[in-house]
């Protein structure tokens, strides 16, 4: 595999996914919902949330590797509203400055990058961001498919709960729930089946809701997109079920 996954660092669990380490090979980028900073050609990116197919080249000769942050848990993290990254891949020093800078200098000096980024992130996060957010996110992986019920199971408005979705997720509610279902099917798909029976299961309405789904996130047919081995990506549902929102509030940065 060309990347591959490890388990949240202890002490950032509520922020983060897991971390990653990958061999320089390219890799097809689906939509998983989730924020990445990356260290590639020696620069500290920050992947933003994606609504589309992206491919990452190859970097031959030079390893990648990365820390991913939850569902919702990015603005926080970052400092800024996550929807501010849609669909963009920029340089960590834009969004930290200075700091951004000396942790970039940190990770090119270290004999193991990825222990030196994790260090850093580790050293300028605290708490674990929007718990409203994070408890709308366990609601729509759980199934829940009206943005009218999940504003009321949240006691707040369809605008603010699409506001602070745009802060910590990037976008809003819908594209989340379409964005989750999508990575579902990518999940099951792993055990086989036809079309029809993983569409009824990821939760599509048929099969061409799925074809529509995958051509707008994917960039292709379903058929095309398993031919060519994808699998499931971001926070792991497995992942997920390990979290509990936190009662502390919002995240802060540390000074």
């Amino acid at each position: 595999m060309p990347n591959r996954e490890l388990a949240p660092p202890q002490g950032l669990e509520q922020q983060v996914a897991c971390v990653w380490i990958g061999d320089g090979s390219a890799v097809h980028v689906l939509p998983d919902a989730c924020v990445d900073v990356v260290w590639t050609r020696g620069r500290l990116m920050v992947a933003g949330p994606a609504t589309g197919p992206e491919v990452a080249p190859p970097t031959p000769g030079q390893g990648r590797c990365g820390v991913r942050f939850r569902v919702g848990a990015a603005g926080a993290a970052l400092g800024l509203p996550a929807s501010e990254l849609l669909d963009e891949i920029v340089p960590l020093e834009e969004i930290w400055g200075a700091a951004g800078r000396r942790l970039e200098d940190r990770v090119a000096l270290a004999a193991r990058p990825l222990d030196a980024l994790v260090a850093g992130v580790h050293d300028r996060i605290a708490g674990a961001g929007d718990d409203l957010v994070r408890e709308a996110v366990f609601r729509l992986r759980g199934g829940e498919d009206s943005v009218e019920r999940l504003a009321r199971a949240t006691a707040v408005s369809e605008r603010q709960l699409r506001r602070r979705f745009e802060r910590g997720v990037g976008y809003g509610p819908r594209t989340l729930r379409r964005v989750l279902r999508f990575q579902r099917f990518l999940g099951l798909a792993t055990a086989g089946g036809s079309l029809a029976r993983l569409a009824a299961d990821a939760g599509y309405a048929d099969q061409a809701h799925l074809v529509r789904d995958c051509r707008r996130l994917a960039g292709t047919t379903p058929s095309a997109l398993l031919a060519a081995g994808a699998s499931p990506a971001g926070e792991r549902p497995d992942m997920a079920e390990t979290f509990k929102p936190a009662t502390t509030g919002p995240a802060t940065l540390v000074a």
